[in-house]
């Protein structure tokens, strides 16, 4: 079990932004999730893990992908009080859920580094 951030690498967001941005996919998600599924991910010490994607459409297609197979999944879209327009879509936030599940879903992506 674990949790998938997968973020709009396009956007080159400065680092302090983007470890807000993530931390909003991943307690968004995290939130969208069962109380079981909660309960089991923080069991087993909160796993997670960090990719990234080259355009805004890639994060949609994922959203929508996650949706239809029931993973726990939360877009992130930036309020512009800062470095980006408001709406922008900045991550998404990928489950808890089986790494089988979600290594289906994201097993072709990069890790960001």
């Amino acid at each position: 079990m674990k949790q998938v951030v997968v973020v709009n690498e396009a956007l080159k967001l400065p680092r302090g932004k983007l470890a807000a941005q993530v931390a909003h996919a991943a307690v968004g998600a995290f939130v969208a999730a069962s109380t079981e599924v909660q309960q089991a991910w923080l069991n087993s010490g909160m796993p997670k893990i960090v990719l990234k994607v080259d355009h805004e459409a890639d994060l949609i297609r994922l959203y929508d992908l996650a949706l239809e197979q029931n993973i726990p999944a939360r877009l992130i879209k930036d309020a512009g009080r800062t470095v980006v327009p408001e709406g922008t879509l900045t991550c998404l936030g990928l489950g808890p859920a089986s790494d089988n599940e979600l290594d289906k879903l994201t097993g072709e992506l990069k890790l960001l580094r």
